[in-house]
Protein backbone atom coordinates (compact mmCIF):
# COMPACT_ATOMS: atom_id res chain seq x y z
CA UNK A 1 0.00 0.00 0.00
CA UNK A 2 2.86 2.61 -0.04
CA UNK A 3 1.92 3.60 -3.49
CA UNK A 4 -1.30 4.73 -2.18
CA UNK A 5 0.38 6.46 1.17
CA UNK A 6 2.88 8.15 -1.48
CA UNK A 7 -0.42 9.23 -3.75
CA UNK A 8 -1.78 10.75 -0.39
CA UNK A 9 0.49 12.40 1.11
CA UNK A 10 1.61 13.98 -2.32
CA UNK A 11 -2.37 14.65 -3.21
CA UNK A 12 -1.91 18.81 -2.31
CA UNK A 13 1.61 19.12 -4.50
CA UNK A 14 -0.15 17.00 -7.46
CA UNK A 15 -3.46 18.79 -7.47
CA UNK A 16 -1.10 22.26 -7.76
CA UNK A 17 0.93 20.72 -10.10
CA UNK A 18 -1.97 20.41 -11.94
CA UNK A 19 -2.84 24.40 -12.47
CA UNK A 20 1.18 25.14 -13.37
CA UNK A 21 2.99 25.97 -16.01
CA UNK A 22 4.04 22.86 -18.53
CA UNK A 23 7.10 24.17 -19.29
CA UNK A 24 8.21 24.72 -16.11
CA UNK A 25 7.81 20.93 -15.12
CA UNK A 26 9.37 19.74 -18.48
CA UNK A 27 12.92 21.15 -19.96
CA UNK A 28 12.94 18.46 -22.79
CA UNK A 29 13.62 20.75 -26.40
CA UNK A 30 10.95 20.36 -28.40
CA UNK A 31 12.06 19.33 -32.21
CA UNK A 32 12.74 22.01 -34.47
CA UNK A 33 9.89 22.83 -36.91
CA UNK A 34 12.56 23.72 -39.69
CA UNK A 35 13.98 20.72 -39.74
CA UNK A 36 11.64 17.37 -39.22
CA UNK A 37 13.52 14.36 -37.93
CA UNK A 38 15.20 11.62 -40.58
CA UNK A 39 14.89 9.06 -36.94
CA UNK A 40 11.94 6.72 -37.02
CA UNK A 41 11.09 5.26 -33.96
CA UNK A 42 7.47 4.72 -33.66
CA UNK A 43 4.36 3.16 -35.58
CA UNK A 44 1.48 5.16 -36.60
CA UNK A 45 -1.92 3.43 -36.13
CA UNK A 46 -5.82 4.83 -36.39
CA UNK A 47 -8.00 5.12 -33.66
CA UNK A 48 -11.62 4.46 -35.22
CA UNK A 49 -12.85 6.96 -33.21
CA UNK A 50 -11.35 9.95 -35.29
CA UNK A 51 -14.04 8.43 -37.92
CA UNK A 52 -16.75 8.02 -35.15
CA UNK A 53 -19.09 10.58 -36.98
CA UNK A 54 -18.62 8.01 -40.47
CA UNK A 55 -19.52 5.32 -38.43
CA UNK A 56 -22.19 6.13 -36.49
CA UNK A 57 -23.56 6.66 -39.69
CA UNK A 58 -23.09 4.35 -41.65
CA UNK A 59 -21.29 6.55 -44.12
CA UNK A 60 -17.85 4.17 -43.53
CA UNK A 61 -18.52 0.46 -43.32
CA UNK A 62 -17.24 -0.30 -39.52
CA UNK A 63 -16.43 -4.12 -40.97
CA UNK A 64 -14.12 -2.45 -43.36
CA UNK A 65 -12.47 -0.46 -40.96
CA UNK A 66 -8.59 -2.19 -41.66
CA UNK A 67 -9.07 -2.03 -45.39
CA UNK A 68 -10.61 1.76 -45.13
CA UNK A 69 -7.51 2.88 -42.92
CA UNK A 70 -5.04 1.05 -45.79
CA UNK A 71 -6.43 2.75 -48.53
CA UNK A 72 -8.03 5.88 -47.65
CA UNK A 73 -4.94 6.69 -45.49
CA UNK A 74 -1.85 4.25 -46.15
CA UNK A 75 -1.99 3.30 -42.55
CA UNK A 76 -1.58 -0.50 -41.58
CA UNK A 77 -2.20 -0.69 -38.11
CA UNK A 78 -5.42 0.15 -36.11
CA UNK A 79 -7.19 0.44 -32.46
CA UNK A 80 -10.83 -0.73 -32.92
CA UNK A 81 -13.73 0.99 -30.69
CA UNK A 82 -16.08 -1.76 -29.05
CA UNK A 83 -19.18 0.41 -28.92
CA UNK A 84 -19.50 0.30 -32.99
CA UNK A 85 -19.92 -3.47 -32.59
CA UNK A 86 -22.12 -4.10 -29.47
CA UNK A 87 -25.30 -4.16 -31.50
CA UNK A 88 -25.22 -7.88 -32.33
CA UNK A 89 -22.03 -8.94 -31.51
CA UNK A 90 -20.32 -12.10 -31.61
CA UNK A 91 -17.69 -14.64 -32.66
CA UNK A 92 -18.50 -14.14 -36.17
CA UNK A 93 -18.08 -10.62 -36.22
CA UNK A 94 -14.46 -10.99 -34.90
CA UNK A 95 -13.69 -13.11 -37.25
CA UNK A 96 -14.75 -10.86 -40.10
CA UNK A 97 -12.79 -8.40 -38.86
CA UNK A 98 -9.85 -10.66 -38.55
CA UNK A 99 -10.55 -11.72 -42.43
CA UNK A 100 -10.84 -7.80 -43.64
CA UNK A 101 -7.61 -7.09 -41.63
CA UNK A 102 -5.52 -10.26 -42.56
CA UNK A 103 -6.23 -9.41 -46.28
CA UNK A 104 -5.54 -6.07 -46.08
CA UNK A 105 -2.23 -6.65 -44.42
CA UNK A 106 -3.59 -4.43 -41.72
CA UNK A 107 -1.82 -5.22 -37.76
CA UNK A 108 -4.70 -4.89 -35.13
CA UNK A 109 -3.22 -3.16 -32.25
CA UNK A 110 -6.07 -2.88 -29.35
CA UNK A 111 -9.73 -2.29 -28.75
CA UNK A 112 -11.08 0.98 -27.02
CA UNK A 113 -13.19 -0.73 -24.31
CA UNK A 114 -16.06 1.53 -23.14
CA UNK A 115 -19.90 1.06 -21.82
CA UNK A 116 -18.26 -2.13 -19.68
CA UNK A 117 -19.13 -0.30 -15.72
CA UNK A 118 -16.83 0.86 -13.18
CA UNK A 119 -14.00 -1.39 -12.61
CA UNK A 120 -13.75 0.56 -9.10
CA UNK A 121 -17.58 0.37 -8.50
CA UNK A 122 -18.16 0.42 -4.50
CA UNK A 123 -20.86 -2.51 -5.27
CA UNK A 124 -19.04 -5.79 -5.42
CA UNK A 125 -21.65 -7.21 -7.83
CA UNK A 126 -21.52 -4.18 -9.83
CA UNK A 127 -17.55 -4.78 -10.07
CA UNK A 128 -17.71 -7.91 -11.19
CA UNK A 129 -20.46 -7.34 -13.79
CA UNK A 130 -17.84 -4.94 -14.97
CA UNK A 131 -15.16 -7.32 -14.87
CA UNK A 132 -17.22 -9.79 -16.71
CA UNK A 133 -18.15 -7.10 -19.62
CA UNK A 134 -14.61 -6.79 -20.46
CA UNK A 135 -14.24 -10.71 -21.17
CA UNK A 136 -16.54 -10.71 -24.52
CA UNK A 137 -13.62 -7.99 -25.66
CA UNK A 138 -10.55 -9.73 -24.18
CA UNK A 139 -11.71 -12.89 -26.94
CA UNK A 140 -12.20 -10.61 -29.67
CA UNK A 141 -8.62 -9.31 -29.04
CA UNK A 142 -7.02 -12.35 -29.13
CA UNK A 143 -8.73 -13.26 -31.94
CA UNK A 144 -7.62 -10.32 -33.54
CA UNK A 145 -4.13 -10.59 -32.62
CA UNK A 146 -4.12 -6.93 -30.82
CA UNK A 147 -1.49 -6.85 -27.72
CA UNK A 148 -4.32 -5.31 -25.48
CA UNK A 149 -7.42 -3.87 -24.46
CA UNK A 150 -7.50 -0.21 -23.41
CA UNK A 151 -9.97 -0.02 -20.12
CA UNK A 152 -11.14 3.21 -18.54
CA UNK A 153 -10.76 2.85 -14.27
CA UNK A 154 -13.59 4.45 -13.45
CA UNK A 155 -15.01 4.86 -10.28
CA UNK A 156 -17.64 6.60 -7.53
CA UNK A 157 -17.09 10.31 -8.05
CA UNK A 158 -18.48 11.26 -4.60
CA UNK A 159 -15.47 8.70 -2.49
CA UNK A 160 -11.72 10.30 -1.42
CA UNK A 161 -9.29 9.82 -3.97
CA UNK A 162 -7.49 7.09 -1.61
CA UNK A 163 -10.92 4.79 -1.45
CA UNK A 164 -11.31 5.40 -5.35
CA UNK A 165 -7.89 4.62 -6.09
CA UNK A 166 -8.38 1.44 -3.59
CA UNK A 167 -11.60 0.40 -5.75
CA UNK A 168 -9.87 0.80 -9.14
CA UNK A 169 -6.76 -1.10 -8.35
CA UNK A 170 -9.05 -4.00 -7.05
CA UNK A 171 -10.78 -4.31 -10.11
CA UNK A 172 -8.33 -3.62 -12.62
CA UNK A 173 -5.84 -6.16 -10.86
CA UNK A 174 -8.07 -8.53 -10.86
CA UNK A 175 -8.73 -7.87 -14.96
CA UNK A 176 -5.35 -7.89 -15.69
CA UNK A 177 -5.16 -11.18 -14.12
CA UNK A 178 -7.84 -12.73 -16.51
CA UNK A 179 -5.58 -10.92 -18.92
CA UNK A 180 -2.77 -12.91 -18.65
CA UNK A 181 -4.59 -15.87 -19.41
CA UNK A 182 -5.25 -14.47 -22.92
CA UNK A 183 -1.46 -13.10 -23.17
CA UNK A 184 -2.80 -9.39 -23.29
CA UNK A 185 -2.10 -5.98 -21.77
CA UNK A 186 -4.63 -4.27 -19.94
CA UNK A 187 -4.11 -0.55 -20.27
CA UNK A 188 -5.69 2.51 -18.79
CA UNK A 189 -6.30 5.38 -20.64
CA UNK A 190 -6.97 8.77 -18.85
CA UNK A 191 -10.84 9.23 -19.84
CA UNK A 192 -12.55 11.32 -17.08
CA UNK A 193 -12.51 11.36 -13.36
CA UNK A 194 -9.47 10.45 -10.91
CA UNK A 195 -7.63 9.10 -14.26
CA UNK A 196 -7.21 12.01 -15.97
CA UNK A 197 -5.24 13.25 -12.89
CA UNK A 198 -1.45 12.29 -13.81
CA UNK A 199 -0.57 11.54 -10.46
CA UNK A 200 -3.69 9.63 -9.42
CA UNK A 201 -3.40 7.48 -12.40
CA UNK A 202 0.77 6.40 -11.80
CA UNK A 203 -0.48 5.93 -8.51
CA UNK A 204 -2.68 3.11 -9.66
CA UNK A 205 0.05 2.00 -12.18
CA UNK A 206 2.09 1.36 -9.13
CA UNK A 207 -0.40 0.16 -6.64
CA UNK A 208 -1.77 -2.60 -9.29
CA UNK A 209 1.54 -3.49 -9.78
CA UNK A 210 0.97 -6.49 -12.18
CA UNK A 211 3.24 -6.66 -15.38
CA UNK A 212 -0.17 -7.04 -17.38
CA UNK A 213 -1.23 -3.56 -16.39
CA UNK A 214 -0.12 -0.02 -18.21
CA UNK A 215 -1.67 3.34 -19.83
CA UNK A 216 -2.52 4.92 -22.88
CA UNK A 217 -1.70 8.26 -22.35
CA UNK A 218 -3.71 10.57 -24.02
CA UNK A 219 -2.16 14.19 -25.19
CA UNK A 220 -5.75 16.04 -24.54
CA UNK A 221 -7.36 14.06 -21.86
CA UNK A 222 -5.73 15.21 -18.57
CA UNK A 223 -8.31 17.59 -16.76
CA UNK A 224 -11.54 17.43 -17.57
CA UNK A 225 -13.83 20.46 -19.35
CA UNK A 226 -16.99 18.65 -18.24
CA UNK A 227 -16.26 18.68 -14.71
CA UNK A 228 -14.35 21.75 -14.57
CA UNK A 229 -11.03 21.00 -13.64
CA UNK A 230 -8.17 21.21 -14.99
CA UNK A 231 -4.44 19.51 -15.16
CA UNK A 232 -0.88 20.15 -17.33
CA UNK A 233 -1.29 18.14 -20.22
CA UNK A 234 2.89 17.96 -20.36
CA UNK A 235 2.85 17.27 -16.94
CA UNK A 236 -0.19 14.48 -17.23
CA UNK A 237 1.95 12.21 -20.21
CA UNK A 238 5.36 12.56 -18.53
CA UNK A 239 3.72 11.08 -15.14
CA UNK A 240 2.14 8.22 -17.40
CA UNK A 241 4.85 7.55 -19.75
CA UNK A 242 6.56 4.99 -17.60
CA UNK A 243 3.86 2.78 -17.38
CA UNK A 244 2.80 3.06 -21.05
CA UNK A 245 2.31 0.84 -23.30
CA UNK A 246 0.60 2.60 -26.42
CA UNK A 247 -0.04 6.06 -27.34
CA UNK A 248 -2.79 8.23 -28.26
CA UNK A 249 -1.88 11.18 -30.44
CA UNK A 250 -5.12 13.70 -29.48
CA UNK A 251 -5.59 16.62 -32.34
CA UNK A 252 -8.06 19.01 -32.59
CA UNK A 253 -7.28 21.95 -35.30
CA UNK A 254 -3.85 22.87 -37.58
CA UNK A 255 -2.36 26.51 -38.68
CA UNK A 256 -1.89 26.64 -42.05
CA UNK A 257 1.97 24.87 -41.52
CA UNK A 258 -0.07 21.82 -40.48
CA UNK A 259 1.06 22.21 -36.95
CA UNK A 260 -1.24 21.63 -34.65
CA UNK A 261 -2.53 24.67 -32.87
CA UNK A 262 -4.23 24.26 -29.65
CA UNK A 263 -1.12 21.88 -28.01
CA UNK A 264 2.39 22.27 -28.53
CA UNK A 265 2.48 18.76 -29.94
CA UNK A 266 6.04 18.52 -31.38
CA UNK A 267 6.96 18.91 -27.20
CA UNK A 268 4.33 16.14 -26.12
CA UNK A 269 5.88 13.65 -28.89
CA UNK A 270 9.32 14.19 -27.46
CA UNK A 271 8.43 13.83 -24.19
CA UNK A 272 7.26 10.31 -25.89
CA UNK A 273 10.46 9.90 -27.01
CA UNK A 274 11.73 10.83 -24.45
CA UNK A 275 10.65 7.62 -22.06
CA UNK A 276 12.43 5.76 -24.49
CA UNK A 277 9.15 4.70 -26.12
CA UNK A 278 9.05 2.89 -29.65
CA UNK A 279 5.73 1.14 -29.88
CA UNK A 280 2.54 2.45 -31.62
CA UNK A 281 0.90 5.77 -31.53
CA UNK A 282 -2.54 6.04 -32.55
CA UNK A 283 -3.95 9.01 -34.42
CA UNK A 284 -6.97 10.43 -32.64
CA UNK A 285 -8.35 13.00 -34.35
CA UNK A 286 -11.42 15.01 -32.75
CA UNK A 287 -11.49 18.13 -33.98
CA UNK A 288 -14.52 19.94 -35.33
CA UNK A 289 -13.74 22.62 -37.94
CA UNK A 290 -12.41 20.07 -40.63
CA UNK A 291 -13.93 17.04 -41.52
CA UNK A 292 -12.56 14.03 -40.04
CA UNK A 293 -10.82 12.28 -43.05
CA UNK A 294 -8.95 15.95 -43.57
CA UNK A 295 -8.00 15.93 -39.60
CA UNK A 296 -6.74 12.45 -39.58
CA UNK A 297 -4.81 13.10 -42.79
CA UNK A 298 -3.09 16.41 -41.18
CA UNK A 299 -2.61 14.35 -37.81
CA UNK A 300 -0.76 11.72 -39.87
CA UNK A 301 0.99 13.95 -41.98
CA UNK A 302 2.64 16.01 -38.85
CA UNK A 303 3.41 12.34 -36.87
CA UNK A 304 5.50 10.86 -40.06
CA UNK A 305 7.80 14.71 -39.47
CA UNK A 306 7.90 14.01 -36.25
CA UNK A 307 9.57 10.09 -36.60
CA UNK A 308 6.00 8.04 -37.48
CA UNK A 309 6.47 4.97 -39.60
CA UNK A 310 3.15 3.96 -42.30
Amino acid sequence: MSSRRKFLAQGALGLAAAAVSGRALHAAQPVSADSPTTDTWFDISLAQWSNNKAYWSGQKDKMRFAEITKREFGIHAVEYVNQFYMDGFSPAVTAELKRVSDGEGVRNVLIMCDRCGRLGDSNPKKQAQSIEDHLPWLEAARTLGCHAIRVNAFTEKSESYGTQLDRAADGLRRLCEIGDDYGLHVIVEPHGGLSSNGAWLAALMDLVNHPRVGTLPDFANYGSKREGWKYDYYLGTAQSMPYAKGVSAKAFHFDENGEESTMDFRRLIQIVKDHGFTGTIGIEYEGNKIDEDTGIALTRDLLVKLGGHL
